[in-house]
């Protein structure tokens, strides 16, 4: 469902939190503290926000025993008529994570929060504080920025304290974003984290372990663990706590390339797809904070509105797709889905309801790029792309939406991705392309934020894209370690006076390799 609140204004908020004033002796900072400090309920893994919009957004927080998440907000970091939230249960059956979503915010507002736990057993056992950020959508037109990437700690490249750990998220922490998109393969449940590995040069990558990554993630506490061995990087908390989250998943949270006709490798001891894919959903869904669909539960494509000039489409490209395989089908239907037709129709709805000035459309794989679904010998399709020649397969959805968008008339749509581990800009130009019914439109590449470089891929010209710019490693350099340079992100500054979208695609030492910048088309 989209997320469509009107404005409460900063006034309102402060009155409503004066009104709430008692609730802080029971749930904020007049509760009784304990000296017994081992006794009390620790925040384990820092804590983020998510799915910010108007007037509310998600906070997300993790406990080390059965307890209760406390929230206090305000609209000052001296918390300062804090208005203090009714507690919300963290137990074993959520590996002791809570979310809450927020509400009745000041829109433009930057929106302090303090998160603590309650021990369930004893009340009066109250946690030390973690407190975080986030930044509420304009109602006006003031500028925007945000961040984009995807694939961590894959292909066994973990958190390395000699490396400066996951340091790409401090040097997007430097922009000072409203959000970060994250495009997916949030973990590598599938790889292990060794403790060691021999680089070319002779040099030793040491790895941060945890028991769990010693192996592929086949149950819930596994996959979950997966998910916690990330929020162990200093760099990652302190982005999580600055800047707010909207995440999709990809395969990798479950196993590399899955779909209906995955054939696990014997690594794995269980063997039904459908049930690992379960598992990893809900350790997915618990572990950010995602607003959460009463229509369908576990669902993660959603709109989500950030002001006048930014709408983002999140879309999920797993759970709705028909089998890997040739992707040659000359007709659509359920072999040839990739999003489905439900989610293909609920985006139609949205990009047409939208009145942002740039319509973003989070997908978690690229449109034209080559990606095979075995890679070693070249075949198969894992994503889109089926190779040179007319629209076919899961290319004919694709091809539907686009000329659904110049039919429609919709105007300033831009696709944002990972995935490939390595960073490009696509223009789409249909007098290049085999199908030419759609209006030119731009794709961005981004990532790995922190894992193996790979690339560069084929392309496709089903669609026409014209390679604007790419940095990859070469056929000959491939899984490539943090250490290399190689890990790349997108930044995006909408201006608010003229609605100009800047796309900059850089590394991990904050370096700008390309950008360009684009003029809204009005009408």
């Amino acid at each position: 469902m989209p997320i469509r609140q009107g404005p409460i204004s900063r006034r309102r908020f402060l009155t409503t939190a004066a009104a709430t004033g008692a609730m802080t002796s029971l749930g904020g900072i007049a509760m009784p503290y304990l000296s017994r400090a081992a006794d009390r309920p620790q925040v384990t893994h820092g804590v983020q926000a998510g799915d910010v919009s108007l007037d509310s957004g998600v906070v997300w927080a993790r406990a080390d025993r059965p307890a209760q998440l406390m929230v206090e907000v305000a609209t000052t970091e001296s918390f300062k008529d804090a208005r203090a939230l009714p507690p919300i249960n963290a137990l074993p059956e959520s590996d002791f994570t809570a979310k809450m979503l927020i509400e009745n915010l000041p829109s433009d507002q930057t929106i302090f929060y303090r998160a603590r736990f309650r021990d369930l057993s004893h009340i009066d056992i109250v946690g030390e504080p973690v407190v975080g950020r986030f930044r509420t959508a304009p109602g006006s037109r003031r500028d925007v920025s945000f961040v984009w990437g995807g694939d961590v700690a894959g292909q066994g490249w973990g958190i390395n304290p000699d490396d400066g750990g996951m340091s790409i998220f401090s040097a997007m922490r430097k922009h000072n974003p409203d959000l970060f998109i994250h495009s997916g393969d949030t973990i590598y449940a599938d790889g292990v984290i060794p403790a060691e590995v021999k680089l070319p040069d002779g040099k030793i990558w040491k790895n941060i372990t945890i028991p769990e990554k010693a192996k592929v993630a086949e149950t819930l506490a596994e996959y979950r663990a997966a998910h916690k061995y990330n929020l162990l990087d200093d760099n990652l908390r302190a982005f999580n706590a600055e800047v707010p989250i909207f995440v999709q998943w990809d395969d990798h949270e479950v196993t590399n390339n899955w779909s209906l006709s995955k054939q696990l490798p014997a690594t794995y001891k269980e063997r039904d797809i459908t049930l690992l894919a379960a598992r990893a959903a809900r350790a997915f869904h618990e572990m950010y904070p995602m607003r959460e669909s009463i229509v369908e539960p576990g669902r993660v494509y959603r709109t989500i509105n950030y002001g006048p000039h930014l709408d983002v489409f999140m879309l999920d490209e797993r759970s709705y797709r028909g089998p890997n395989g040739d992707n040659l089908q000359t007709t659509y239907g359920p072999d040839a889905y990739f999003i489905g037709a439900d989610q293909l129709a609920w985006l139609k709805r949205e990009l047409l309801a939208s009145r942002a000035t740039w319509k973003v459309i989070a997908s978690d794989m690229p449109i034209g790029i080559v990606v095979y679904d075995d890679a070693t010998n070249s075949k198969g399709s894992e994503a889109i792309a089926q190779g040179d020649g007319p629209a076919r397969g899961r290319e004919l959805e694709i091809a539907d939406l686009l000329r659904f968008i110049k039919t429609a008339g919709i105007r300033n749509t831009v696709w944002l991705t990972a995935d490939v581990h390595y960073a490009a800009a696509h223009y789409y130009n249909p007098d290049k392309a085999q199908f030419q019914d759609f209006d030119p439109f731009w794709e961005f590449v981004s990532g790995p934020l922190h894992a193996g470089t790979f690339g560069p891929n084929p392309m496709d010209n089903t669609f026409g894209p014209e390679i604007k710019f790419i940095k990859a490693p070469g056929a000959d350099k491939q899984n490539l370690p943090p250490s290399a340079g190689m890990q790349f992100f997108g930044h995006c500054k909408i201006e608010g006076a003229t609605g100009q979208l800047t796309v900059t695609l850089r590394d991990r030492a904050d370096t700008a390799l390309w950008s360009v910048t684009l003029d809204p088309r009005m009408g």
